[in-house]
């Protein structure tokens, strides 16, 4: 629906974690194989069996939370040569995997520029001020578990799944869910589609809120032509968890400064 390029909500010290995540998932999608692909469009049969190998060792997958087993071969990151033709060759695992250490390594990864850029985007305007609200530590803390509680509840959901789940929209939701809660009334300057890009200051609680809803109503399948390759429902439990690890931070929360009219100029002074 909108692009959130700005919020008017000054923070009172550096977020030097919400740096180094940018910086960390930026670092890790540059060592991911197969990246140079997503850059010039173009991919052969080595460099998709090598990125399969690589998600499947250190992505999350759903049937591997639930029932706590890998499997016995798994994708050895080779191209063999068969009777239908090329094709990525499998074999028993050479590493051990932890399923559940594997939720913390998914959400590092991404596969796309824009899934990347997208993601960094949200964190980089909403993620600075929940981390000056908890502080560096109880954030990293609380970034994790959001990030947990949406694999795990994206796994529930789809337990015979064998797909690898990526991304760090799980914990980038529940950051979304805290700021809802902390700062329902900051102003965002978003980006709307309307013809052309159409800058506005509209207040959080709009802005989060139309992104929630939206992703209830894909999760449902109300939207979609199916099921995809986004997650939703990882969004939908990232955000509740947001919310609720929140909850009880709202009161003492001081409220955002109060910018002068809520579109264009200094003159304005609607109030919401």
């Amino acid at each position: 629906m909108v692009i959130p390029v700005h919020d008017v909500n000054p923070v009172r010290r550096t977020p030097y974690v919400t740096y180094a995540l940018i910086a960390a998932n930026f670092v890790v999608f540059l060592a991911t194989p197969g990246v140079a692909s997503s850059i010039t469009g173009e991919s052969g049969p080595a460099q998709l069996c090598h990125l399969q190998a690589f998600l499947d060792h250190w992505a999350a997958v759903p049937r591997e939370l639930i029932h706590g087993r890998t499997p016995t071969t798994v994708p050895t990151g080779a191209v063999g040569v068969g009777p239908q033709g090329a094709g990525c060759l499998v074999g028993p695992p050479g590493y051990d995997k932890s399923p559940p250490l594997s939720v913390l390594t998914a959400m590092f990864l991404h596969t796309s520029w824009l899934h990347l850029l997208g993601n960094m985007l949200f964190l980089m305007i909403f993620g600075n001020n929940i981390e000056d609200r908890l502080g560096h530590v109880r954030y990293v803390l609380f970034y994790v578990a959001c990030g947990y509680a949406a694999a795990y509840g994206f796994a529930l959901v789809n337990a015979d799944s064998g797909d690898p789940l990526i991304g760090a929209s799980g914990a980038i939701a529940g950051v979304l869910g805290a700021y809802l809660v902390l700062y329902p009334r900051a102003r965002v300057w978003v980006l709307v589609p309307f013809l052309i890009f159409l800058p506005l200051r509209l207040p959080a609680w709009i802005v989060l809120g139309s992104w929630f809803v939206l992703q209830a109503l894909y999760s449902s399948g109300t939207g979609v032509s199916g099921a995809g390759t986004v997650a939703y429902v990882a969004h939908v439990v990232g955000f509740l968890a947001g919310m609720l690890l929140a909850w009880p931070l709202r009161p003492g929360t001081p409220p955002p400064p109060e910018p002068r009219g809520l579109l264009w100029g200094r003159r304005a002074h609607p109030r919401w």
